[in-house]
């Protein structure tokens, strides 16, 4: 099982030394463009101040960190969207597991059954526990010619799977995760009812230790549906990842931030809290 301190990850050398794909930066030199850049972080047809309040305070919540980060915030009710470094791609450390979870309950119904007694267990223990033998049965029972079709079937065209047995070093990026939980949350092709309400049931019940991240200032009264992942490398530093929605009282959003270039987990993680923790404060005024 991940623990949030002290994880050791065993890799093969050859992985270790694996490129990243390259991220985009603001545009040097040119403080006009990087104003412009920052405005366009959240847009909004008919939340314009709400949208632009988001924008700024992500910047400000960014500002003196090291780590390099992405950040989606998806409110379709508001018709909100916002997206900071869209298509950089991440190692995906733990947060695979919720992609892993959405392709078994795809494929049971592709069956027209319910999960065994054995893939619940295991499906609970990889989602509340982050357990990462739970997650390595269920990628292995899938296959990734199966993980594949659930990724072309979900429109996440983003998303590489990791190789071999590595479904840590799966490429995401917030883009995809937020086409994966827009899944979770509203009716579609892919997932029935009952599935979207088991997988959004099981991240709403992550252990109390691994309940960072995205919902740090969340408004209360809402339930928050989480999964975390973290994952250190020689290259990049720590890979410190959050993805959630927030739901209740006629509302939901989402919100996906992922990060690398952490020099501690620790560190990772306040980098995350004060970005969803700007995010949830100015959702709950907005």
């Amino acid at each position: 099982m991940e623990r949030r301190r002290g994880l050791t990850v065993a890799l093969g050398a050859a992985l270790l030394g694996a490129a990243l794909a390259a991220f985009p930066t603001w545009p040097a030199g040119a403080a006009a463009g990087r104003a412009a850049a920052s405005s366009a972080i959240c847009g909004s047809s008919s939340h314009s101040a709400l949208a632009a309040r988001i924008s700024r305070d992500i910047q400000a919540a960014r500002r003196g960190r090291v780590s390099t980060v992405a950040v989606a915030v998806d409110d379709p009710g508001l018709g909100l969207g916002c997206w900071l470094n869209r298509f950089s791609s991440f190692d995906s450390a733990s947060v695979i597991k919720v992609t892993i979870l959405a392709a078994l309950l795809r494929k049971a119904e592709d069956q027209h059954r319910h999960l065994t007694a054995t893939e619940a267990a295991l499906a609970r223990s990889m989602i509340t526990k982050s357990d990462n033998n739970s997650a390595s049965a269920l990628w292995a029972e899938l296959g990734r010619s199966y993980l594949q079709h659930f990724l072309d079937v979900a429109k996440m065209r983003h998303t590489r799977l990791g190789p071999g047995g590595f479904w840590g070093l799966t490429q995401i990026t917030v883009n995809d995760e937020v086409v994966l939980l827009r899944l979770l949350l509203t009716g579609n092709a892919v997932l029935d009812p009952a599935s979207r309400s088991y997988a959004l049931g099981l991240m709403a019940e992550v252990i109390q230790a691994q309940r960072w991240g995205v919902p740090a200032g969340a408004p209360a009264g809402l339930t928050v549906h989480v999964k975390n992942g973290w994952l250190p490398l020689a290259t990049h530093g720590w890979r410190i990842h959050s993805i959630g929605s927030l739901t209740g009282h006629g509302t939901s959003y989402s919100i996906v931030v992922l990060t690398q270039d952490n020099p501690t987990m620790a560190y990772g993680i306040a980098t995350i809290e004060k970005i969803a923790e700007a995010i949830n404060h100015d959702m709950r005024l907005g």
